[in-house]
């Protein structure tokens, strides 16, 4: 396919998306539905992607490719995925902000599928993960955050981050600092809208809930899958930060929170 197309075309044309019935695969209904399906399925995109990782040819295409792999992975082990407000990504041609909750492993391997090519996004990542050996070759491009200084890490999300929005990129900042099935405003900190105010670029929040991931205990990244859980992404409609942004700030709290009890019930 031609580089220039191949850049244009989305997984997602439609502004909402729900996995279809029975998308479920035998191999892994026969495995007793272990982890051991995903996580060799995992592995294999792992390596597939690999090569280009590692001669840091993996481009934003490449990435979008191996991001919806895993999407699928996914819904071949029983997800059901309902994503609401794809559209609202598209209704700024500038780069944004995306501010989010934060609950498993999955949102930052699927996430990248949904957005690109209508943006390319960055994320901002534990500092720790751009240093294990064979994973760093693909977060090359990654903000990194110790989540132990927050004056050290507003200083790199300002800089790095204010660098890569004036080329064009947008940035993906999980505002929580550790994965949590709920939203506690006050472990909800402001670094996204103080970006996004800096670089005089819109919000877009996130709502999000995956936890059909679960977290492992010997591997955190590596849990079980639970069926019972449908997974939900919504992506709200771009805000522009207006005076110190603490309106904005309590407006993408609740708008969170507001989904979290809706999917909960």
């Amino acid at each position: 396919m031609h580089i220039k197309n191949r850049m244009l075309y989305t997984f997602f044309s439609e502004d909402n998306y729900s996995t279809a019935p029975g998308r479920e695969r035998l191999l892994h209904s026969l495995l007793f539905r272990s982890r051991v399906y995903y996580i060799m399925r995992f592995i294999f995109v792992v390596f597939r992607y690999w090569p280009a990782a590692r001669k840091r040819s993996f481009y934003f295409e490449t990435w979008r490719e191996a991001s919806f792999r895993v999407f699928r992975i996914m819904e071949d082990c029983g997800g059901c995925f309902n994503i609401k407000g794809l559209l609202n990504i598209q209704r700024t041609e500038r780069p944004v902000v995306f501010v989010a909750n934060h609950m498993s492993t999955m949102e930052t391997l699927v996430l990248f599928c949904m957005i690109f090519p209508h943006k390319r996004p960055v994320f901002v990542v534990k500092e720790q993960l751009l240093s294990i050996p064979f994973f760093k070759a693909y977060l090359k491009e990654c903000i990194g955050v110790t989540r132990k200084s927050p004056s050290e890490d507003f200083k790199q999300v300002m800089t790095r981050g204010s660098e890569l929005i004036s080329k064009g990129y947008s940035i993906i900042v999980f505002p929580q600092a550790r994965r949590s099935m709920t939203i506690d405003p006050s472990r909800f900190n402001t670094l996204g809208i103080k970006l996004a105010r800096r670089n005089n670029v819109p919000v877009i929040p996130i709502a999000l809930k995956t936890d059909f991931w679960k977290d492992g205990k010997i591997l955190k990244d590596f849990g079980p899958l639970d069926q019972n859980q449908p997974i939900h992404f919504e992506f709200g409609a771009p805000k522009r930060i207006k005076g110190s942004g603490k309106e904005e700030h309590k407006q993408i709290i609740s708008f969170i929170k507001s989904r979290l009890d809706e999917w909960g019930k």
